[in-house]
């Protein structure tokens, strides 16, 4: 019983690994794929290359070996030059004629699956999502150990394209964000692009016998997308997308197995989860922090419009004018407490005064207000009173850098264009 459980677990992690290892190199090579915006043509390669797989195996190369890495390489460039032909001689836009391709090859690829299905070992329904349930009972010897051929394929290839990440990398940063200054410096752009779809179509093959050609293009975008949203250098995305890869290909196995259902659809089901997860809960990008950000944003501008409020009042009552009495909103309310309890106004006689630390932060408001009504009366034709709206919502992003450059543009000002005096930058 122990033998037969401890059999199980064995065969269970063999597949966990090949999962791994699979979506690693899908992720590392979708990475690139992500932030060069060729997600399409990915999609497009993943599906095109099956006429290719099946044409090999029926001149006698296996799922996985070398003669079907090849045919798939050639397969995927056979898509690229046709994409790029329909675009340039038949008018099509890059997608549509990606579309085109990609649906006609792997529809063509179908179709050759079907008719050959009682000669090679290809099943129709395993092409479309893959085998990884039977592949521990595919082993080959190595080192007196019998390790799944799938995992074997893709480990080597996810090297090889672990080692050429890190030989091209600097040439494939270089296309991937500036292409016509790499084009300058005499990087062959063509030649990293072609390499970079070589790749793709290598990490499909490699994923085919796992997850099936349909699956594969979660493998190649999702990690990425994921990670774009929480990372924003290039060699950490490549490492975040790699970890969440990882991860959804073990917990989708494991959850594949409690539920019995699809082992590559489940991955699939955990990516788009963790892509949600990414979307709310991303630090700068995310839904969440996003909402967070707008919230402070109007809870600071409140704030600061009540402080300049405040400080205007004063003004008046110095030069002997009262001030006509306005309504204050619930959410203003909340603030003239909240700027009380900390210590930056004070409360006298039934009205509100400035603090010496909230006379400073008014004093800011009231200056980049009038500072920017200076700015606008000298550069713009605006009448008078069209320059309060547009220097009510400037003021709470002038820093002191921007203000002194306004100063040193329309001088030295002691008020601005409605005779108001402006404070005085404080030290």
């Amino acid at each position: 019983m122990n033998a037969w459980l401890s059999e199980q677990a064995a065969m269970h992690a063999w597949a966990i690994a090949t999962a791994a290892v699979v979506s690693s190199g899908c992720a590392l090579v979708g990475t690139l794929l992500v932030v060069r915006r060729m997600s399409l043509l990915g999609d497009a390669i993943s599906h095109a290359v099956l006429p290719g797989i099946v044409v090999a195996v029926l001149a006698g190369g296996r799922p996985g070996g070398m003669l079907v890495l090849v045919a798939a390489v050639v397969t995927a460039l056979l898509t690229v030059w046709l994409t790029q032909a329909l675009k340039s001689r038949a008018g099509l836009a890059e997608d549509a004629a990606a579309g085109v391709v990609f649906t006609t090859l792997f529809a063509a690829g179908v179709v050759l699956v079907t008719a050959a299905a009682a000669r090679i070992d290809l099943d129709p329904s395993c092409v479309l999502h893959g085998i990884l349930e039977l592949v521990p009972f595919d082993t080959v010897r190595l080192g007196g150990f019998e390790v799944p051929r799938a995992f074997v394929t893709a480990a080597a290839v996810f090297g090889l394209l672990l080692a050429a990440a890190i030989l091209t990398w600097k040439e494939q940063l270089a296309t991937a964000f500036d292409p016509a200054a790499a084009r300058a410096a005499g990087i062959p752009v063509g030649l990293v692009t072609t390499g970079l779809l070589a790749a793709t179509a290598l990490a499909t093959v490699a994923s085919f016998e796992a997850v099936g050609a349909i699956l594969v293009v979660a493998m190649l975008v999702v990690p990425a997308a994921t990670a774009e949203l929480l990372v924003h250098r290039l060699p950490w995305m490549a490492l975040v997308a790699v970890i969440v890869a990882v991860f959804a290909a073990c917990a989708g196995y494991l959850a594949a197995w409690w539920f019995n259902t699809s082992a590559a659809g489940m991955m699939a089901v955990v990516l788009g989860l963790e892509y949600f997860a990414a979307a709310v809960l991303a630090p700068s990008d995310g839904v969440l922090s996003r909402a967070v950000a707008r919230l402070w944003l109007a809870w600071r501008v409140t704030c600061e419009d009540c402080l300049a409020a405040v400080w205007r009042s004063e003004e008046l009552a110095a030069d002997g004018r009262a001030e006509a009495p306005t309504a204050v909103s619930l959410w203003q309310s909340v603030a003239f407490r909240w700027l009380a309890a900390s210590g930056q106004l004070v409360g006298a006689q039934g009205a509100w005064r400035l603090s010496t630390r909230g006379r400073v932060e008014a004093e800011t408001v009231v200056r980049s207000h009038r500072l920017w009504e200076a700015w606008l009366g000298r550069h713009t034709e605006l009448p008078l009173d069209h320059l309060h709206p547009p220097a009510e919502w400037i003021e709470h992003h002038l820093g002191a850098t921007v203000r002194k450059r306004i100063e040193a543009e329309v001088g030295v000002q002691e008020s601005d264009p409605h005779g108001r005096s402006i404070p005085p930058e404080r030290k």
